[in-house]
């Protein structure tokens, strides 16, 4: 039994992960346009129209923009939790054979052969969740926009073959930048994003050491630059002893090449 997981695309501009196993097809998250999401699966080798079913962490537009077109266009069933389903106003969607699924956090599901985990997370939104998945004993968890990883977050990560993480910003690069300081204040922010060395932190001091896969994900455009990253992520690794994990960075523009384990 395997799992595949590809980020199609992961940043301010959208983001959506694929994950296939022998039972189901589903994304984590659609922040981007149908059209979008259908090319990029098609880039990856997927039908575009092979989706059973989507989960949503929160309502932002990067993460749920796409959502309603989905619906219209496929029958999915899409999974969220009472707060964001009520700040997207999901109630009113209109449904072609599709269906919402209120999970609360911390109580598992199984949708076929796949468990999933959703868990609470420290965010600006109404009820903000990141999400593991486990089928056949391999598990996969995407944690981002988190403004800090507290220890039972962290907790959330363990076991995990396959982490992709958020690495929002450089610290440095966030604080010259051209955003206004109110701004720069919420991304730094308990309740913001990641940045570069809060994902250092994490591997030394947190990070289980279980994972083949580290992924970095929802890079900013502005405040970061994949290699700088890449770099912090790569030193902290090397400071465990894991030079073995294979460190890969996503894309906002193309999809991830499709990892199976």
């Amino acid at each position: 039994m395997a799992v595949t997981v590809s980020v199609l695309g992961s940043g301010s501009r959208g983001n959506a992960t694929f994950v296939r196993t022998d039972g189901v097809r589903l994304l984590i998250d659609a922040g981007m346009s149908r059209k979008e999401i259908a090319k990029r699966l098609e880039a990856i080798g997927e039908d575009p129209d092979g989706i059973d079913a989507v989960l949503v962490t929160h309502e932002h537009n990067d993460h749920a923009g796409g959502l309603k077109t989905l619906f219209k266009d496929l029958p999915i069933r899409v999974f969220m939790t009472w707060g964001t389903i009520r700040a997207l106003d999901a109630g009113d969607y209109e449904l072609s054979g599709g269906s919402i699924v209120p999970v609360p956090p911390g109580v598992p599901f199984t949708i076929n052969d796949i468990e999933i985990m959703p868990f609470s997370v420290p965010h600006d939104a109404a009820q903000p969740v990141a999400f593991s998945l486990e089928c056949g004993g391999v598990k996969v968890s995407q944690l981002t926009d988190v403004g800090c990883l507290p220890d039972h977050v962290a907790d959330r990560l363990r076991g995990s073959r396959m982490l992709i993480l958020e690495s929002n910003h450089d610290l440095e690069m966030l604080r010259v930048g051209p955003y206004p300081w109110t701004l720069k204040q919420r991304l730094m922010g308990r309740y913001g994003h990641l940045s570069n060395t809060a994902v250092a932190r994490f591997i030394r001091e947190q990070y289980d050491g279980a994972a083949d896969h580290v992924v970095l994900a929802h890079l900013s455009a502005k405040n970061n630059h994949p290699e700088i990253a890449r770099q912090e992520a790569a030193c902290a690794l090397r400071d465990r002893g894991l030079s073995t994990v294979r460190l890969t960075i996503t894309s906002q523009d193309e999809p991830m090449h499709p990892i199976r384990l």
